[in-house]
């Protein structure tokens, strides 16, 4: 069982970096929302990208309601299918799988990639590396995915909970 949870684990991470970077790397601006707070104020400054951060913002919450729907789901799913039938395992096997993803999206795409890829640098932004190295900003940003992986795995577990009592 250990062996199927670091296959998902890995597969999660795969997945991850499939959806996050040829999006960033495409449009840097794809993923604005993300940045450091600093430097959205800087490209809301600049004339090119105004209109664009204000629909940004606009979709950015609904963005998110999604993804909790939708990792819930997904991850209930992969935990059942694993073999969890309580809500006990299936919590720790949820919780395990996203806080492994979160780590990995720490270390290796904010640290790794995002702190120091020129790619991803916003035209009109090139000047702010201390802003875009701000180790930090992402520290705070995976102790927010642990409680995000905190809930996901509170429903998951509660929803095979529900099902191994019907």
């Amino acid at each position: 069982e250990e062996m199927i949870l670091f296959i998902q684990c890995v597969a999660g991470c795969l997945l991850f970096t499939l959806v996050i970077l040829p999006a960033q790397y495409k449009d840097p601006i794809n993923m604005i929302m993300s940045y450091p707070p600093q430097i959205i104020k800087r490209v809301e400054e600049l004339p090119q990208y105004r209109d664009t951060i204000k629909q940004r913002e606009k979709t950015h919450i609904s963005k998110k309601i999604f993804g909790l729907i939708f990792f819930v789901i997904v991850l209930t799913m992969v935990a059942y299918f694993s073999g969890c039938r309580s809500f006990t395992t299936a919590f720790i096997h949820v919780f395990t799988l996203f806080i492994m993803v979160n780590v990995y999206d720490l270390i290796v795409l904010d640290w790794g990639v995002f702190c120091h890829s020129q790619k991803l640098r916003i035209p009109g932004t090139e000047d702010m590396e201390k802003e875009y190295k701000d180790y930090m900003f992402h520290v705070r940003g995976a102790c927010i995915g642990i409680v995000l992986g905190f809930v996901v795995a509170l429903l998951s577990g509660g929803i095979i909970h529900l099902m191994s009592a019907i």
